[in-house]
Parts: structure tokens; C-alpha cells; sequence
């Protein structure tokens, strides 16, 4: 018998939404979609003006950080006739990759980085980073999270920083976020799955205390990823249930590991009391 069999599960995600609820569903849970990513917005001007000017200065590091934004500027670049200016110019400069989606775009472009966060998280990337030299600069193709910390945290670093901002979010449906708050804060959700830093500050951008009330007496919390898992935790969740593979799937096989692990714990526990008392 499936561990989620029965259980209710609140699902914060935008993009695959409906794929996650269908594999929830598949196991045997009910699941709930609370939207609370926001809208994505793509910065078609802004891309176009960081194309040129990437092609017209030099950097000595490129750090891309998303696939939707590495593809947004290869976008404005075919757009406005720059395309091959675009690609030549990043295969004759250093690299730096955060994420597996940006790592293929690079492959499919035939590009080779120089450096890959391993753990998927910009902490790992910067710190690889050499310290630049007086003039070093770094293009910085920023993913709507923290940052300006990033940028300061470069030229903490010594390099001049140019910010490249293909993307925004528009905030999620307020009423979507307040009634996964209230159904978070009421417990009448067994688990929420988040896929997103961001859907985890939309969504405790307010009752923040409660909620995390909730999430250790009860509710489970649910990444897809170490930056996710890692917000969650600043949040002041004390448990958080993670896949080793940063993968939708392998979510919902760790949640139903987790319930069917619980299970038989419980059962033990109820045999042994009842053993003791023959």
C-alpha cells in the first residue's frame, strides 16, 4: 500500500503544476494546487540591451545562473541579428554554471564551462570564483533572488559587475497564498511541496510564525532542491523532506518513503506496547 494513500498535499509550484498533482495523484494522494510562484515576465528590451552590450565589453567571467535566462538572451540575440556574435563571444570566455537546466542550454549550444556548481547553489559557485584582479569584471545573469547580495558579494570579490536581468516575477494571487496560509495554519494539509525559493518567500511573507508552528507540529514540508530545502529551513522548519536527485519523481518517491517509514515505526511501536502487556 502506498505511504501517501489518503493524504492530502498542497502544491505551490507553477511550472508542473498539473504534472506533480498527476504523479501525487498516481500514489494515491489528493493534491491541492496553491499556484505561488507569480507570473514570469520576460525583460525583452532589458535582454536585448545586455546582449549588446555583452558582445561590445570583455568579461572575464560569464556566470549564468538559469536556463529560462540563458535562453532568454539567446532569444534577443537571434531577434535582433546578433545571434552568432552572442555565441562566439561566450565560447571565447571563462564560464561559470549554476543549475542543471543552464548546463544543458551550454550543451546544446556546444559550449564548455569552466566552472559548475556542484551542489546547484550560487554559495558553491562564488566560492569557487578566483578573487579578481583590478580590472577583472563579471557578467552576471541574475535569477530574481538575492541579487543585489550577489552582486555585492562579486565585488566584495574585486570584480566590477554588470547585472543582466532577463526576468522578473509579478507577485502570485494574493487570495491563492492566503488560503494556502490558512490551510497550513488550520493543518488541513498533510504536506506542501515547494519547487522554488521564491514560492517559499511569497508564501511566508506573511503569518510566517504560524506557519512554522504548523510545519513542526504536523505538516511536512517539501523541497525540490538544496536552495529550496535551504529557505525552508531559514524560515525555521526543523525538518524538511528532500530528494537526493533535485527531480519531481524522486520528490514524491521520498514523501511516500517518509509516510510509509512513519507507518511502520507507528506499528512497531503499537506491536511492542501490546507484546508488553501479554
Amino acid at each position: 500500500m502506498s505511504g501517501l494513500k489518503g493524504k492530502v498535499v498542497g502544491v505551490a509550484a507553477d511550472r508542473q503544476l498539473e504534472a506533480i498533482c498527476t504523479l501525487l495523484q498516481k500514489k494515491g494522494a489528493e493534491a491541492v494546487a496553491y499556484p505561488s510562484q507569480g507570473k514570469q515576465q520576460l525583460n525583452q528590451d532589458i535582454s536585448a540591451q545586455n546582449v549588446r552590450d555583452y558582445i561590445q565589453l570583455e568579461f572575464d567571467w560569464v556566470i549564468l545562473t538559469t536556463g529560462i535566462g540563458a535562453k532568454t538572451l539567446e532569444d534577443a540575440s537571434i531577434e535582433h541579428g546578433l545571434e552568432q556574435h552572442f555565441i562566439q563571444q561566450l565560447q571565447k570566455e571563462s564560464l561559470a554554471i549554476r543549475g542543471s537546466k543552464t548546463l544543458r542550454w551550454l550543451q546544446e549550444k556546444e559550449l564548455q564551462p569552466a566552472l559548475v556548481s556542484e551542489d546547484g547553489t550560487m554559495e558553491n559557485l562564488v566560492a569557487a570564483l578566483p578573487r579578481g584582479a583590478e580590472t577583472s569584471r563579471v557578467f552576471l545573469q541574475a535569477y530574481h533572488q538575492d541579487d543585489a547580495l550577489w552582486q555585492e558579494t562579486l565585488e566584495g570579490l574585486g570584480y566590477d559587475v554588470y547585472v543582466s536581468k532577463p526576468y522578473a516575477f509579478d507577485p502570485p494571487e494574493q487570495s491563492v497564498t492566503n488560503r494556502l496560509r490558512e490551510s497550513i495554519i488550520a493543518q488541513s494539509l498533510d504536506a506542501v511541496v515547494f519547487t522554488s525559493k521564491t514560492q517559499v518567500l511569497n508564501v511566508f511573507a506573511e503569518q510566517k510564525h504560524e506557519m512554522v508552528q504548523s510545519f513542526n507540529n504536523g505538516v511536512i514540508a517539501v523541497a525540490v532542491g538544496k536552495i529550496t530545502a535551504g529557505q525552508l529551513r531559514e524560515q525555521g522548519i526543523t525538518y524538511v523532506v528532500e530528494p537526493e536527485v533535485q527531480k519531481m519523481g524522486a520528490m514524491v518517491v521520498e514523501l511516500e518513503r517518509y509516510y510509509r517509514t512513519s507507518q511502520e515505526q507507528r506499528l512497531e511501536v503499537t506491536t511492542g506496547v501490546i507484546k508488553g502487556n501479554e
